[in-house]
């Protein structure tokens, strides 16, 4: 049997997400963001930008440029999302109807920022499925929240519990601006980031509501444009200190860096693939690997790694690939 049917029995596969999330505003760089993935491949998504991208006045015209871009044939994985205007702006509605009723079908998910509570991202999340139906689409768009407000992290876990919520972003620079100068600006970037205890309590408790309801916690953008490698070494310890999976990226540059830093190393892989084809030719009872017993417990977290190096492009043993990723 194949991991995900034995090892989450009774309880939902947790969200699988390409690690990197990749942001474009304007349409120059909508096109050379479609033009890279299609070199790299589907190691990081896209997310077109109609909250800072469109100029005032041609929120219209910037929201049906993005559909057209979805619908090309430049989207060559349909891994493309697209963040809206925030619910108290005046365009959000309008977003939604022209995006999910030209674009539903290939549009990989829905942001919303700057939420305020749980019942607002409800709200904005049966508009996109009213949208949706009416265009007779039948699946349900995944919906990406910005975390940027006191009012939405203290509701963290009750969005993440939302079933077709499957991304919390954290909005590291609003957040602390929210502070109104009680959190130092240095905080808006490394290591103060980090450090700082009102922030380092804000990304624990995003990344602990996704984990109790299986859902990905992606980690704030990394201002240093000039040292892309910043935002690499800011991946890995987002990733290693607060168990994030996932990193906004601004610039190309930042891709490959946050990429590898979510990479498994090659002894991991080698040690996983090792552990789970031997507990599958065991039909998944415990065994013993190096001295140490492996069961259940022990299996998920392997097969979450390797789903996790799958997921950066890196290769994969030939039996773990053909038996668990073909």
């Amino acid at each position: 049997m194949h991991p995900s049917e034995v090892l989450f029995q009774g309880e939902a596969i947790p969200v699988q997400l390409p690690v990197c999330d990749h942001y474009a505003g304007s349409e120059k760089l909508m096109r050379k963001s479609l033009a890279l993935q299609r070199s790299l491949g589907p190691i990081f998504d896209i997310t077109f930008d109609c909250e800072d991208g469109a100029a005032v006045g041609l929120e219209r015209e910037h929201a049906q440029l993005c559909a057209q871009l979805i619908n090309s044939a430049d989207n060559a994985y349909n891994r493309v999302g697209v963040r809206i205007h925030d619910p108290s702006h005046a365009s959000w509605r309008e977003d939604i109807d022209i995006l999910v009723a030209a674009a539903g079908a290939r549009l990989a998910y829905v942001v919303i920022p700057k939420v305020t509570d749980v019942v607002e991202v409800a709200r904005v999340t049966d508009h996109v499925n009213q949208v949706a139906r009416t265009a007779g689409i039948a699946r349900h768009i995944p919906i990406h929240v910005l975390i940027e407000t006191h009012a939405a992290l203290e509701q963290a876990f009750d969005i993440a519990a939302l079933v077709q919520v499957e991304c919390l972003s954290f909005g590291l620079m609003d957040f602390v601006s929210a502070h109104h100068g009680a959190i130092p600006g240095e905080a808006m970037r490394s290591p103060e980031q980090f450090e700082h205890p009102l922030i380092r309590r804000a990304m624990l408790e995003i990344s602990a509501a996704c984990h109790r309801h299986g859902k990905v916690p992606s980690h704030n953008v990394s201002t240093d444009i000039d040292t892309p490698q910043r935002a690499g070494d800011d991946a890995h310890r987002a990733r290693a200190e607060f168990g994030y999976l996932r990193k906004w990226s601004i610039h190309p540059g930042q891709i490959e860096p946050i990429v590898a830093a979510f990479r498994p190393s090659d002894r991991e892989i080698g040690a996983a693939s090792q552990i789970l084809l031997a507990a599958h030719e065991n039909s998944w009872a415990p065994i013993r690997h190096d001295g140490q017993l492996h069961d259940r417990a022990s299996y998920r977290y392997y097969w979450s790694l390797l789903q996790r190096a799958h997921a950066t492009g890196t290769p994969l043993p030939p039996p773990v690939a053909e038996l668990f990723f073909d």
